[in-house]
């Protein structure tokens, strides 16, 4: 006996059982998406289900659509800010100098 673990190798629902001790797997269909990279995603669905208008492409994760020549634009990615690119947008140049000259005053004990 090696290890004395009698479900090695084993997994739920492994076995000799088939489509009769399980029940019939529901009808299904299988649906097309691209994204802008031309990637093509096959999910499928039950055939009941609704079918979404887009679907997350596992290759590159830009959207897919159903529509393989009007591909969903890819999503537009925002560059790093720092946190003195958010002030700046909403302070101006004087305000900022203000700001800096009362925090200055501030420091050097000057009301």
């Amino acid at each position: 006996m090696a290890g004395g673990n009698a479900i090695r190798g084993s997994r739920v629902g492994a076995g000799p059982m088939g489509e009769a001790e399980r029940g019939e797997a529901a009808p299904r269909k299988r649906v097309s998406f691209w994204c802008a990279n031309k990637h093509e995603t096959r999910p499928s669905f039950a055939d009941d289900a609704p079918i979404p208008d887009l679907w997350d492409c596992p290759r590159c994760g830009y959207p897919a659509g159903r529509d393989r020549e009007n591909t969903p634009a890819p999503p537009k990615t925002e560059p790093y800010k720092t946190h003195l690119a958010y002030v700046r947008e909403r302070r101006n140049q004087e305000d900022g100098e203000a700001i800096l000259q009362e925090a200055l005053a501030k420091l050097r004990g000057k009301p």
